[in-house]
């Protein structure tokens, strides 16, 4: 059934109208869907769109079952390819303008790091306590329900899920309809692979060696980069990303410190450096490890090492580095308004900010407070703040490669076998040798892109700081990634997103063609010759013309039809096309290669195909 709180809301923010004339149902399935021309629905949900989205929002929930089994998808843009990619949060409480803003960050991160993948996000209502059946029926529920998106959307793990959650995924949708999956279906594992985290600290690494060129800002003046055994980093939050970052640090750079880390129960810090194997190793069995650290090693014996339960506190440190790594979007603020973990009169002596946690968001609110602490924090005191989407995309540049490397047909799960995890688990194991194997090609193609383009961030981010001194951080991160999405988009030719146009033969009658055009909702017919060559296209202005002439019963179509057409070229750009239908002052044209046609372009599939205000505030 719907989960409680979710129809509260949706009852609460959608008139009836929108259930009555909305709401389908497929055998229990339930889908409400919401496009970027629903402006008012969409502002009753809580989201404001922009010129990059959302591309779509869908309320979905299963009725055949007395579990709650609900949420939201947003796929927010597809310029930079299809299908969006992201991952599914499981938390109570989620609402579709959190689920649209972490949608948005995925658009920006999968631009970020130029990957041929739009940005999406799911977000399922549920507790986190729901026993392991309780937790794995609703996963599978819900996966029946995102089969119908299987070609815009492609999941993955996040808060509230993990990696066997995405298994249940693909045994009930297919292999290629969900990605960081166990190696034993050829998956990266995101998590346990280190892939986030590991990206933290190859990002790091390239900022030591970028940030020079930073002291031609006034606040930067006095930066100084420490020699790798002086560096000291605290990582804000010990889960899957900050554990496995602070990991790799001392393989990446030698001699690095880790000094504090903090997990929800509190804080370590020492100043000399944290026994990072021993802690890492309690983090890999129990997860939580500050309290236990304490228990087990402090009470008794003392040392260096301090300790405190209020983990925020972490914050007051002093470190070459801080990487806020915990699920807080509000780390820092000049105020206690957005409830941050600390503010920043209070904060320790840092050089450099590397986000390990979705900070970003497009709400004007939200968007406003994080300027006005990059204000603070970056141009007064002179510390660099490396956006989330730029330096954390190692998780999302792991899981798009199980869909890059397809999976070869003899590895594709049998149909018939599909929902049967007996069945499934058991055709695993025949193909386990070749799925592990297609697991290690993955990896290693990963592996080898998370640092190209990690490392190509970094440069272009310092580099667009220090050509324009009146960027913020955030406002440089977000250039970065809309300057990819513009370019990408600008690449797209009207073969890309035309529609179908109908045709009707030349010896039709203007009667005919009328009743075409309203029973198709069409803007233009296609007159074509028996052998299927363009003769002349048909608008309803044409048939209002026609009628004011006379009867129209048996007028001939040819009559009234236009024969010096309007086309678009299958190679014509989105811009090109505006500029053609803006001159000639018309509202649709077909698509002609050689005198054939091929389908049909129009101002309104425009404004939901193409990111046409995007291009021209950015490339016209």
């Amino acid at each position: 059934m719907i989960p409680k709180q979710m129809e509260q809301f949706l009852k609460e923010q959608l008139p009836e109208r929108t259930w009555q004339n909305r709401l389908f149902r497929e055998g229990g399935r339930c889908y409400m869907e919401f496009g970027a021309m629903d402006i008012d629905r969409l502002a009753r949900l809580g989201i404001q769109g922009d010129s990059l989205g959302p591309r779509m929002v869908a309320c979905l929930w299963d009725e055949n079952t007395p579990l709650e089994v609900g949420g939201y998808l947003v796929v927010d843009n597809l310029a930079m390819g299809r299908p969006a990619i992201g991952g599914i949060r499981l938390l109570p409480g989620l609402t579709p303008a959190a689920v649209f803003n972490l949608a948005r960050g995925m658009t920006l991160k999968s631009a970020a790091a130029n990957l041929p993948y739009g940005g999406g996000k799911v977000g399922i209502i549920a507790s986190q306590n729901l026993s392991p059946a309780d937790h794995t029926e609703v996963i599978q529920r819900f996966a029946c329900l995102l089969y119908r998106y299987r070609d815009i959307f492609l999941p993955g793990p996040d808060a509230g899920t993990n990696d066997a959650d995405m298994k249940t995924i693909a045994i009930v949708n297919g292999l290629d309809c969900a990605v960081s999956k166990p190696a034993e279906m050829g998956g990266n594992q995101v998590d346990l692979l280190g892939a986030g985290g590991g990206g933290l600290i190859i990002a790091l690494k390239a900022l030591m060696e970028e940030m020079p060129r930073l002291k031609t800002l006034s606040q930067f003046a006095d930066l100084e980069i420490p020699a790798p055994e002086a560096v000291t980093v605290l990582f804000q939050g010990f889960g899957y990303m900050g554990a496995n970052a602070a990991h790799f640090l001392g393989e990446a750079i030698p001699g690095a410190r880790v000094t504090g880390i903090s997990d929800t129960q509190g804080f370590l810090y020492n100043e000399k450096g944290l026994p990072l194997e021993e802690l890492y190793e309690m983090f890999r069995q129990d997860r939580l490890v500050t309290r236990r650290y304490f228990s087990d090693k402090l009470s008794q014996s003392g040392g260096d090492i301090k300790f405190s339960t209020a983990h925020n506190d972490l914050l007051r440190e002093n470190a070459f580095c801080l990487i806020p790594a915990a699920h807080i979007a509000q780390y820092l603020d000049t105020d206690t308004s957005s409830n941050p973990s600390m503010t920043v009169d209070r904060m320790g002596r840092f050089a450099v900010i590397v986000e390990g946690a979705n900070t970003y968001s497009p709400d004007p609110a939200r968007k406003a407070a994080r300027a006005r602490m990059e204000r603070a924090v970056y141009r007064q005191k002179g510390v660099l703040i490396a956006t989330d989407y730029l330096v954390n995309s190692g998780g999302v540049i792991y899981a798009v490669q199980e869909h890059q490397i397809k999976t070869p047909d003899h590895l594709r799960i049998p149909d018939e076998m599909l929902g049967n995890r007996e069945a499934v688990d058991g055709w695993l194991e025949k193909h386990a040798a070749d799925l592990q194997a297609l697991a290690e090609k993955r990896r290693l193609a990963a592996e080898k892109l998370r640092e190209e383009n990690i490392r190509r961030n970094m440069h272009e981010f310092i580099e667009l700081l220090v050509t324009n001194a009146d960027l913020l951080p955030g406002e440089a991160a977000e250039r970065l990634s809309i300057r990819r999405i513009a370019s990408r988009e600008s690449d797209r030719t009207a073969v890309d997103i035309m529609e179908s146009i109908i045709t009707i033969p030349v010896t039709s009658s203007v009667r005919e063609a009328a009743k075409l055009l309203v029973e198709a909702g069409c803007p233009i017919l296609a007159v074509v010759t028996e052998q299927g060559a363009l003769a002349g296209v048909v608008t309803d202005w044409d048939i209002t013309r026609a009628t004011a002439q006379g009867p129209i019963e048996a007028m001939p179509l040819q009559k009234v039809m236009t024969k010096k057409v309007i086309a678009a070229s299958p190679t014509d750009s989105v811009l090109e096309i505006v500029r053609k239908l803006e001159y000639f002052e018309i509202s649709a044209m077909p698509v002609v290669n050689e005198g054939r046609v091929l389908g049909m372009v129009s101002t309104d599939l425009l404004s939901r195909r193409t990111l046409l205000r995007l291009l021209q505030s950015k490339l016209a």
